[in-house]
């Protein structure tokens, strides 16, 4: 592999990774005013703002399609490719998919070096293969910043999917990975981040769903299930809760994170993204009474994650026996939290913090 040391393509783009997404609130404004589809093989479109739609092709056969891309977050091409790669494929394993097949998507300078995006290329094509899924082809245009990822297509039973509603009160919340990506990856842009906090963030962006998801689909007693991206585990929380009409109770301090996460936060590496998703979910969460939530804590809860981990809602008895599947399989789980009764004829936050 060539070296790339000299090119920093962090330095190429405002905005890295999936801090780099368009605003939940602006997003959701534009969503809530386009008609509603109706076709009974629809299963899951966006109108609950899902990881993937579902679309049931036979009996016992439903497709699952996302889309995903983004700006460079990190500087090394290759490396880029495969966060991108594994960023797209998680959206299928949210749903309790299987990735069969994808299309690259690609935007890159005119008079772009081209071993930089053959490098891109051939990370995401290392994931996809990693993921048993076949890249078909794609599209390219022109563009003055690099950005990258895929269209993917998976299987899934229609009978075992999993959405984004569905919590119940008295379920258990487990997170498969720590957050702290978008701080730590600004940080990187801003040439504060230490290299082992990089070290860490890149292997955790470059760790499939796979695991998680074949662990999370056998399961019982799953009720709910997303994975954590360019949202924030508070913005995704907030579909979650919003659309199953109950409370999310997170433990802070039980919420996983890379190391250097919240020193990134203290040296002021906050991704715009970041503040987007505070305007958007912090409206609708408050403080349990007598906490006492550090600042830089409170933050990383709407840090805009790059290839995320899956945030489950599981019955209370069934989640001893899950968390102790994906420590078994050397995922970096944990229980971060409960989810209450929230009477939807009442006012009433949607998270509360403890």
């Amino acid at each position: 592999m060539e070296d790339f040391s000299t090119v920093r393509l962090t330095q190429q783009v405002k905005a890295g990774g999936c801090a780099s997404k368009l605003a939940p609130g602006s997003l959701a404004a534009v969503l809530s005013r386009l008609p509603v589809q109706s076709d009974p093989n629809l299963l899951v479109g966006f109108e609950t703002s899902d990881d993937a739609g579902v679309y049931r092709i036979g009996p016992d056969l439903a497709l699952v399609q996302t889309v995903d891309f983004f700006t460079p977050l990190v500087d090394d091409p290759f490396t880029f490719g495969q966060i991108a790669a594994t960023n797209a494929l998680s959206d299928v394993y949210a749903m309790g998919g299987r990735p069969v097949t994808a299309l690259a998507i690609v935007c890159f300078p005119q008079d772009g070096d081209l071993t930089i995006l053959e490098q891109i290329m051939r990370g995401g094509l290392s994931k996809m293969g990693e993921a048993g899924c076949v890249v078909v082809g794609g599209h390219s245009v022109r563009d003055a910043e690099i950005k990258f990822g895929y269209a993917v297509t998976g299987l899934i039973d229609p009978k075992r999917v999993y959405t984004n509603v569905g919590a119940i009160a008295g379920d258990v919340l487990i997170l498969t990975k720590p957050i702290g990506t978008g701080v730590i990856t600004t940080a990187l842009k801003q040439g504060k981040a230490s290299p082992t906090w990089v070290e860490n963030a890149v292997h955790s962006m470059t760790t499939l769903n796979s695991a998680a998801s074949r662990i999370i689909v056998e399961a019982s007693g799953v009720h709910a299930m997303t994975d954590v991206t360019g949202f924030g585990l508070m913005g995704h929380g907030r579909e979650i809760a919003m659309g199953s009409g109950v409370t999310l109770a997170i433990e802070v301090e039980r919420v996983p994170r890379i190391e250097g996460a919240l020193e990134a936060i203290r040296m002021g590496a906050i991704p715009a993204g970041l503040l987007a998703n505070r305007e958007f979910a912090e409206c609708v969460a408050s403080d349990a009474p007598g906490s006492n939530i550090p600042d830089d804590l409170r933050t990383l809860m709407y840090d805009p994650q790059t290839a995320g981990g899956l945030l489950v809602s599981v019955a209370s008895g069934n989640s001893d026996a899950l968390l102790a599947s994906l420590l078994g399989a050397g995922l970096k789980a944990a229980r971060i939290g409960s989810v209450l009764e929230r009477p939807v004829t009442q006012s009433g936050s949607a998270i509360v913090l403890r």
